[in-house]
């Protein structure tokens, strides 16, 4: 994929990232794009505003798509590096593209995707890197929750 695409597509989760940590969440947000080029869902990470720890910024912008006939030549573009449980959603609907905002402060399933042929871009975003990175200063306890520990 294109990293000028990529870095365009990112500023969609960008944007979801930075309305979940204004509503007190944790600031992940995603986007699934279609073959085309078009934004079929985006959303952010609202394991806190709706108290439901399923409700990933990759599981929110992929139920924002709704059904699709098939996935396939899709493109996911998340601010964080995808967790388990996202990658395999990836996974298991077969899109297949990832966009990765940044993986310094996590890294989860990213290498196991390719290994299985999505594509991975992961672009280093400073804005991703910087938005967590403060978070995490921040508030430990949340951002533990969140990633299980």
């Amino acid at each position: 994929m294109d990293d000028q695409l990529a870095a365009q597509w990112l500023a969609t989760a960008v944007e979801e990232a930075r309305a979940g940590l204004a509503e007190g969440g944790i600031p992940i947000g995603a986007a699934l794009y279609g073959p085309d080029g078009t934004v079929l869902g985006r959303g952010h990470n609202l394991r806190v505003q709706n108290g439901d720890p399923s409700l990933h910024a990759e599981t929110a912008a992929f139920r924002h798509a709704g059904r699709q006939r098939s996935y396939r030549g899709t493109t996911m573009v998340t601010t964080l590096s995808p967790c388990w449980y996202c990658s395999g959603l990836v996974r298991q609907f077969g899109i297949s593209r990832v966009v990765v905002g940044e993986d310094r402060t996590f890294r989860g399933g990213q290498e196991w995707l390719a290994e299985h042929g999505v594509e991975i871009t992961v672009l280093d975003d400073p804005r991703c890197v910087s938005m967590m990175t403060d978070f995490i200063a921040a508030r430990p306890d949340l951002w533990n929750e969140d990633i299980g520990k």
